[in-house]
């Protein structure tokens, strides 16, 4: 019996060391806290989206309850929106903690809708209840009166149908009352964003302001529910209270994250420094899906366009900026080595085809430039298109064989046509000429509104953005940007544009929060490791605090 024992021994711990090396990836292993006698407390999160309610707006109303969380929270009143921010994206978004750009859920199917022009099948995403049941052993819940997003986050133990926001209050309370090993919870209330629809999404919409406010007292009463349980005190929620996106479904704007825990110090988290798109190949472009005739400037009119960029290599004929087809209609910058080129053409319409301005301007040389065209039309036989270099007249030529310039291209930034590696940032649109002691003046604005001309504009795009796929329009009127293809945000650290004031805080935390942070900080709270397997893009800034709850 010995010799057999020596024999299968060695055998087992073969089989074992085999069985282990098949791995792929280490999973993190599951936690079961309440089998644990060295835990204390429990991790625990509670989510409540209020759908809607723009961060702006929020801030205005400060209504009661959210206004108690925020003291002893993390928050933002500017959480970055989507490429597409519509509900079913942006809710995509939170329950996966993955962005649009890689989900591509758009449709109240909540299925991915697959690429144009591409045979792959879209990728799918787990959604965070998912992993905080296969990780923890909790109960979960989801208590919304939107069927579609139910059905879409079915794996959830308890999701009551209910129709009503007041219902969804009454569901949770009595989830939170009974369900002793609840360990993460998901609520969503539509009401406001139903009242934005009649009056405006703003504080100063009555029947909006009273379904926010009435939308905090359900929050109210939620978290006295929550304060309630019998094992609270050996419990350690983390509250979180947010929104799908603010605003309207067709016209969404940013949103806002308060994450609130006991041992959290009041603090607004916030981007520092300058973080601008790498337009490095063709492949990353913004655009403006639909200028609605905003930026055609046709025949006759007058127009102004100045960005800043930073070049880093010499790179021949690739267009970076502009509104034209290919074959020379339309209006669009390019780059010839250290050359920056004006082109200009109306083929399509009548017109002449390409003209051509070279400006020697030292383009790429790796520092920021200031490059400015203004066109003013004289007459039908003068239409002068003129260039500045860091607010120096260069050069100008008669563009008017051109005649008309509409075009239904897109207005676009980035490479097209060829290879180049630059930065921008500060793309401003003016619907005039500005006169040349103007753009002299003000190649150094720190502040846009204080522009001489700040009523002709019609596109400001910053590029600060920092994080997401939207390039947001800054002036009165015009429109945004939509990034495709690998794009990124890089931080500029001291190397900024003209105007640009070097933040004091640059160096220290800087925390960019898209609605995918809501996924990352749960499974973070939950004490659930994120793998890059997760395909998880949210930021789970908590951990950046760590020092304040951590004992």
């Amino acid at each position: 019996m010995k010799k057999i024992i020596n024999r299968i021994l060695p055998l087992a711990l073969l089989m074992g060391i085999v069985y282990s090396s098949c791995t792929k990836y280490d999973n993190p292993p599951p936690v079961f806290e309440e089998f644990e006698p060295t835990v204390t407390t429990q991790r625990k999160v509670l989510v409540i989206s209020i759908d809607g309610l723009a961060g702006s707006e929020l801030k205005a109303i400060a209504p009661t309850n959210i206004e108690a969380l925020r003291k002893t929270s993390k928050y933002s009143y500017d959480v970055l929106r989507g490429q597409v921010a519509n509900d079913v994206a942006s809710w995509a978004t939170m329950i996966t903690g993955v962005s649009y750009s890689k989900h591509l859920i758009r449709e109240n199917t909540f299925q991915p809708t697959p690429k144009e022009n591409s045979h792959d099948a879209p990728a799918v995403f787990r959604n965070s209840f998912d992993y905080v049941l296969q990780y923890k052993s909790v109960k979960t819940a989801m208590v919304t009166p939107w069927a579609e997003l139910r059905n879409y986050v079915k794996v959830v133990d308890r999701a009551p149908v209910v129709t009503t926001d007041v219902a969804v209050k009454d569901s949770a309370i009595n989830i939170i009352n009974t369900i002793t090993p609840l360990g993460t919870m998901i609520v969503n209330f539509r009401d406001v964003q139903a009242a934005g629809a009649s009056g405006g999404f703003l504080a100063t919409n009555a029947t909006y302001k009273a379904a926010v406010v009435k939308a905090d007292e359900y929050v109210g009463n939620i978290i006295t529910a929550l304060k309630a349980r019998k094992n609270y005190v050996n419990e350690d929620w983390l509250i979180m209270v947010t929104t799908n996106h603010g605003g309207s479904n067709d016209d969404p704007k940013p949103g806002f994250l308060i994450a609130s825990n006991k041992n959290l110090k009041e603090e607004e988290v916030k981007k520092s420094g300058f973080n601008t798109v790498n337009f490095k190949t063709d492949a990353i472009v913004a655009a403006v899906p639909d200028d609605h005739g905003l930026y055609s400037f046709g025949t006759d009119k007058d127009f102004s366009v100045q960005m800043q960029t930073k070049f880093m290599s010499a790179n021949y004929y690739p267009q970076f900026l502009g509104k034209s087809t290919s074959n020379y209609t339309g209006w669009f910058w390019m780059q010839e080595g250290n050359q920056w080129n004006l082109e200009f053409g109306g083929t399509n319409n009548g017109g002449g085809g390409k003209q051509q301005l070279g400006i020697a301007a030292g383009l790429a040389d790796g520092s920021w430039h200031t490059l400015t065209m203004t066109v003013k039309y004289v007459n039908s036989t003068t239409r002068t298109a003129s260039a500045f270099v860091d607010g120096v007249f260069k050069s100008s030529y008669n563009v008017s064989a051109s005649k008309n310039i509409n075009t239904t291209e897109l207005l676009k930034l980035g490479v097209v046509g060829g290879n180049s590696d630059f930065y921008a940032a500060n793309l401003s649109i003016f619907n005039i000429a500005l006169e040349p002691a103007v753009v002299t003046a003000n190649i150094a604005l720190k502040d846009i509104t204080k522009h001489p001309n700040y009523a002709n504009l019609i596109g400001f795009w910053p590029i600060n953005e920092g994080g997401e796929g939207v390039i947001s329009n800054k002036a009165p009127v015009g429109y945004d940007m939509y990034l495709s293809g690998p794009f990124s945000w890089p931080s500029m650290g001291t190397s900024l544009p003209a105007g640009n004031i070097p933040d004091p805080n640059a160096g220290g935390k800087s925390i960019i929060l898209t609605p995918a942070a809501v996924s990352a900080t749960m499974l973070y709270w939950m004490n659930i490791k994120i793998l890059p397997v997760f395909g998880i893009d949210g930021n789970p800034f908590l951990n950046q605090f760590e020092i304040e709850f951590l004992k």
